[in-house]
């Protein structure tokens, strides 16, 4: 299973403001099947990776569909096949190590 970090960033648009396209984009992933969880600077998006993949490309069309002229789309991808991984699961790793 892999999991993405993904950021979908319209340009040209004469707005500072991004919440109206990064809306319209979790639409699409609310279509989709796959575990996302939204964050201040990004999205992470939890699955089979083809499946990222194609949802991902959607993204990246819809500040197009919202008049946009430009877009860039920054993907980071972790894909380990040794053991199984999740977002809590990273997230519960890092927890354990720290010293409190």
């Amino acid at each position: 299973m892999a999991i993405a970090e993904v950021t979908v960033v319209p340009l040209g648009t004469g707005d500072t403001s991004l919440s109206k396209y990064v809306a319209k984009c979790h639409e699409v992933l609310e279509e989709s099947d796959l575990k996302y969880m939204l964050t201040p600077m990004g999205t992470i998006i939890e699955g089979d990776l083809d499946k990222i993949l194609s949802v991902v490309a959607k993204m990246h069309e819809v500040p197009f569909g919202e008049g946009a002229e430009r877009v860039s789309t920054q993907i980071k991808i972790d894909d380990r096949r040794d053991k199984k991984s999740s977002m809590e699961g990273k997230i519960k790793s890092v927890e354990s190590k720290l010293n409190r």
